[in-house]
């Protein structure tokens, strides 16, 4: 292990600006819409607002893509203050396709916000002038600094990916090296830097060890990801803050490339969730039980071709999961499932219904205030937050 501390701290003033709030009231939930600044006329296709993480105070973090798909983080209060904010070093060039971002929509340079506690603590990434990814931790007061993970490509697309934070305000995320395999890193708050690929990774470009944003980090420092191996399958892994490391794959996993098993949540008493990808390319959600068992399920109304089936995006404490699910023609749309397994669907009205379109939930806290975004019939993407 080696100690890295955070660098050239700088106060970042951020500004307030007009949320644009829409509350829904329909079968016991409430939907609320946001952005940070939509422009005249509406967002481009693929423009927009993507919101991550919600805390328990409901607080809410994401980024936005601005008219010339140069990103900015974001943070939005729960009475609808939104304040945005750059890291300094970002970059500031309209360069699109050197990361991709939840909604699939790949991201240039800019400021992306990915987790953050309950302390207002938020961790992210920013893409430079040479289009080379880096790491910030963001205080609550403005508070920003920069770093970079040693051993980090530094070459366009390479770089440090900071994707999770805790309460204890531990990190976790990948960097991407100078051959363009992905490795996951840890640091606790004090500093002190953890690397970490999973046994079995795949050593090629594109191959490595993987984390998802905002809800991969338990409380204790335990991880779960996957990572991509020799013949692009992917597989889950639970590594437990003691170092403990535990592959694992999910039943019905397809064992060709692009298939496999994807873990994206972890909670604090280890329930993992994620999407197992079948031998005909189809999602179908899986729990992963602290014991290692497995229970497997679809949402009703999922598709069953390729490309279709059934996403979980994030578990809370309480073990609810949010996530979407894509329906046969190609729409997104969102669920809530129970810890004892009772489904609540539901779709932001603004929605667009066609394929590649709709609702997409990432994220829920402890109250059950989930939060995601919504891409619209115009392929606009915006924010939006729930609470049942």
């Amino acid at each position: 292990m080696k100690r890295i501390s955070y660098l050239m701290l700088v106060l970042v003033a951020c500004f307030a600006l007009i949320s644009l709030p829409q509350a829904v009231a329909a079968d016991k939930y409430v939907i609320t819409t946001f952005d940070p600044q939509a422009p005249p006329g509406g967002w481009l296709p693929y423009e927009g607002t993507q919101s991550l993480a919600i805390n328990s105070m409901g607080t809410i973090t994401g980024f936005y893509s601005d008219p010339l798909f140069v990103y900015h983080a974001f943070v939005r209060t729960p009475d609808g203050t939104i304040a945005v904010f750059n890291a300094p070093d970002a970059g500031t060039q309209s360069v699109t396709g050197f990361l991709p971002t939840p909604l699939g929509v790949l991201g240039g340079q800019g400021t992306y916000a990915t987790a953050m506690n309950d302390a207002g603590t938020i961790t992210g990434l920013y893409v430079d002038a040479t289009n080379v990814m880096h790491g910030f931790v963001r205080l609550a007061n403005g508070t920003l600094g920069e770093f970079s993970i040693p051993g980090a490509g530094t070459a366009p697309g390479q770089g440090t990916n900071s994707g999770n934070i805790n309460n204890n305000g531990a990190l976790a995320g990948v960097f991407v090296d100078s051959n363009n395999v992905t490795h996951v890193f840890l640091m606790s708050a004090a500093g002190v830097l953890t690397k970490f690929d999973a046994p079995g990774a795949g050593t090629a470009a594109g191959q490595g060890t993987f984390m998802g944003w905002a809800s991969c980090l338990s409380p204790n420092g335990s991880v779960t990801g996957y990572f991509v191996d020799a013949n692009n399958i992917a597989h889950g892994f639970l590594r437990r803050f003691d170092g403990t490391v535990t592959i694992f794959d999910a039943p019905n996993a397809g064992v060709a490339a692009g298939q496999g098993t994807y873990a994206w949540s972890i909670n604090s008493g280890l329930y993992i969730i994620g999407a197992v990808v079948d031998a005909g390319g189809v999602m179908h959600g899986y729990i992963r039980y602290p014991d290692g068992s497995f229970r497997s399920f679809d949402v009703p109304g999922a598709g069953r071709s390729a490309g279709q089936g059934t996403e979980p995006e994030g578990i809370n404490v309480h073990g609810v999961i949010v996530g979407n699910f894509i329906n046969v023609y190609g729409e997104n749309r969102g669920f809530r499932r129970a810890f004892g397994g009772a489904i609540k669907r539901f779709a932001v009205p603004d929605a667009g219904t066609a394929s590649g379109q709709g609702t997409i939930p990432l994220t829920n806290n402890k109250f059950g205030i989930a939060t995601g975004s919504y891409i619209d019939n115009n392929f606009g993407i915006h924010g939006f937050l729930i609470s049942f």
